[in-house]
Order: C-alpha cells, then structure tokens, then sequence
C-alpha cells in the first residue's frame, strides 16, 4: 500500500462528519483502502490486485460512495457486525439531528464508520490527532 498523506485520526473522522471535507476527499480515503489506485494523476482509480474480489468485479473503476446509494449500501453491508458501533463508541457520533439527516450526511457517516472497521480489523488503534489537510474545503 502507497503511503497515506492523511492517515486516519478521530479528528480527521469528526471533521469527515461535521462536513469539512469534500465527498472526494471522502471517496479517496475509502478507495485507497478498498486496494484502488489511479493510473496517474487526475485519472480514475481502478480496482488493483488488493481489491477485493467482489469488489472489483461490481465496480472496476472506484465508485462514487457518496453519491451512489447502491456503492453506499454495499459499503455498509461489508461492516462485520461486531464493528457495527464503532461511530458511537470511538467518535461518541450520536447521529444527526433531524435538519441534518439527509442521504448524503448519512452516507458519509457510512464511510467513516467503515473506515474505523477497517482500522480496527487491522489491529490498529485510532490516534486523536493526525495530518489534516491544508484547506478542507478544497478537497
């Protein structure tokens, strides 16, 4: 695995939840470790020899999670149960309010839980703090 300019920390991932990044940035978290990679800079990110099976097969190219609900639903299935929680039990994410729930939110709240499965299924802890990018926004 290339290395990650943003390793995950809980205030990358709260920030993830509080809106700060783009869907994107999002995406490309995920992708990075679903084993997609992008040909070259600016291209799409295809499935590569650390993707997945099933995976690669649904998606050869890197589907868009947050705005796909298909992609999104397939993300959430792929959770084991016992890391279900992990969004109350690491970040203490209660959910959105209800003028905050909409599809998308919802999906990045998906992403980032997968993302703490992931972590956790690799026997990692989440540190507090890690590299955040420069403009959020802008990614």
């Amino acid at each position: 695995m290339q290395t990650d300019p943003f390793p995950l920390s809980a205030d990358l991932l709260r920030r993830i939840l509080d809106d700060e990044f783009s869907d994107r940035f999002v995406c490309e978290l995920v992708w990075q470790r679903l084993g997609y990679r992008p040909e070259s800079a600016g291209q799409p990110w295809s499935a590569g020899p650390q993707t997945p099976q099933e995976w690669a097969e649904a998606y050869p190219l890197a589907p868009e999670l947050i705005a796909e609900r298909p992609a999104s639903v397939r993300l959430t299935r792929s959770i084991a149960a016992p890391y279900k929680q992990l969004l109350k039990e690491q970040l203490g994410f209660a959910g959105y309010r209800i003028g905050e729930l909409h599809p998308r939110r919802t999906r990045r709240a998906t992403a980032v839980n997968w993302l703490l499965a992931w972590l956790a299924g690799c026997g990692e802890p989440l540190p507090q703090n890690g590299a955040l990018p420069q403009q959020p926004g802008a990614l």
